[in-house]
């Protein structure tokens, strides 16, 4: 990064990833823009940032402060006393914040949790995918995208919509040794929730539960607080301050459990989570190795347990699917096509009467669609179709997108099936070398593991490798058996 050259860093959890960007920030002229998905998340980078010894200024810019706040944000910011500014990317969408940016000296854009910007990643955010174009707008600026969890498809999807130069790639693993791992398996509903009720009283305390729906998030919380338990719920469907409660409650020890949906990661910053549970199958391997690595940070002993029932995969099925209003995007095509210039995002609300943030997701529709191009000027039209025509591609897209979900969700039935090392498994899927068995998982313990034969050395394809299919195209294999070669092709999905 001094040397002005972009970087993909994927470290594990509590590796240091702040502490690429606070170094880097410091020691770079210019002000460093950090982009965080989370309000809270930014909160805390900000926190730690301002507790280490001579620090430099930070400050945050986001939805939570008023008029007169931001003002005086950009007051400080033009006088040079901002260091460190973190934002969230809907931030970044506005004319405004770009055109006040780009009247300063920006050493360092940081994109953090940077798989978000993946549009079929574990945690895709919309408001990502005009990152690139920020850039530009900024003067391309050396570059650092940070996260723990990216496959190799994910890294090369990062880099394009990024627009990141030769950037150099650092993946030091999602190997945490400390860290057990167990999967229970049931055929009966009934069997796997009376079991998950009997076995949380019993775990080291702290600890997080993640749950498929926010009904079951709830109904767990009753449970627990009824066996003395001092258990809390937390979902996307409670307010903001409730949330907030709830997670300064955990920092500060006054809660021993969290029972959550996925909505309750990003911005955890405890390193003495001693257990993670997942009381329902996660939507893929990425998004499982996310979670289970918010335990054990302080490299002490913990364990991470997954609670299987292969009909629960109908569930996360049923989450896959969308549908697309073709209504809609062609209303959003025809107006770009009448109006003949680029539009921003704003005037294109304006002139279809709908919220800026609904047009965000018709246009990022257009665009993966491949008719419609986002950039500093606004979104302009690439490829004359009718409008029908424009939804239908948009829809394919959705189709594509879906296609990819459901095969991620195979992924994932793989690891809980698997009877081989399932750290073994973790480390191939993100090609992390180390073929050894573990012997701080469940299948190690059951003495499964040994029995699966190493691949041959000479494999034909190895892991990396760049294979064509006469059906699904181009690919990369992802992971080698002795049974089976795992390979992601970019329409089709693993």
């Amino acid at each position: 990064l001094l040397d002005d050259r972009d970087v993909i860093a994927v470290l594990p959890t509590g590796a240091g990833k702040s502490a690429v960007y606070q170094l880097a920030g410091v020691l770079r002229d210019g002000m460093t823009i950090v982009v965080s998905p989370l309000i809270a998340l930014q909160a805390d980078q900000l926190a730690g940032l301002a507790d280490a010894p001579r620090a430099p200024r930070g400050a945050m810019l986001n939805s939570t402060i008023g008029e007169r706040a931001e003002e005086e944000l950009w007051e400080a910011v033009s006088a040079g006393d901002v260091e460190f500014l973190f934002l969230a990317p809907e931030q970044l969408a506005k004319d405004d914040v770009i055109d006040r940016l780009s009247r300063q000296t920006v050493g360092l854009f940081v994109v953090d949790e940077a798989h978000c910007v993946a549009s079929w990643g574990h945690d895709f955010r919309p408001d990502y995918l005009g990152l690139g174009d920020v850039r530009d707008r900024l003067g391309h600026p050396p570059t650092v995208a940070l996260t723990a969890t990216a496959a190799a498809p994910v890294r090369e999807e990062i880099s394009a919509r990024l627009r990141l130069t030769d950037p150099l790639l650092v993946v030091r693993g999602v190997d945490r040794p400390n860290i057990d791992l167990d999967v229970r398996r049931f055929s009966e509903k009934a069997d796997k929730d009376r079991e998950l009720r009997q076995l949380i009283p019993t775990l080291p305390r702290p600890g997080l539960v993640y749950t498929s729906t926010r009904r079951a998030a709830e109904n767990l919380t009753a449970i627990l607080r009824a066996d003395g338990v001092r258990a809390e719920t937390y979902h996307a469907g409670l307010s903001a301050a409730e949330r907030r409660r709830t997670h300064e409650k955990f920092l500060g020890d006054e809660v021993d459990v969290v029972v959550a949906t996925n909505a309750f990661g990003m911005g955890i910053d405890k390193p003495d989570v001693r257990f993670v549970v997942h009381a329902a199958v996660p939507e893929s391997l990425d998004a499982y190795t996310q979670e289970t690595g918010r335990a054990g940070r302080d490299g002490e002993p913990a364990r991470a347990v997954l609670f299987y029932r292969s009909e629960d995969l109908g569930i996360r099925k049923y989450f896959t699917a969308r549908t697309v209003d073709t209504e809609a995007v062609s209303r959003v095509y025809r107006t770009l096509v009448k109006a003949g210039t680029p539009l921003r995002i704003r005037a294109l609300a304006d002139k279809l009467g709908l919220p800026t943030r609904r047009v965000t997701g018709l246009v990022n529709l257009l665009v993966e669609a491949g008719v419609v191009v986002v950039d500093q000027k606004g979104a302009t039209i690439i490829a004359v179709r009718r409008p029908k025509e424009a939804a239908a591609l948009a829809r394919e897209a959705v189709e594509r997108r879906e296609r990819i979900e459901r095969s991620r969700l195979d992924v994932m039935r793989r690891y809980a099936e698997t009877r081989d090392c399932r750290r073994k498994v973790l480390r191939g899927y993100f090609g992390d070398d180390g073929s050894a068995s573990c012997r701080n998982c469940d299948t190690c313990r059951d003495g499964t593991a040994e029995e699966a034969a190493e691949p041959s050395a000479d494999t034909p394809f190895p892991a990396g490798a760049e294979v064509e299919h006469v059906e699904w195209g181009r690919g990369s294999v992802v992971e080698v058996e002795d049974d089976r070669l795992t390979v992601f092709f970019g329409e089709q999905g693993y």
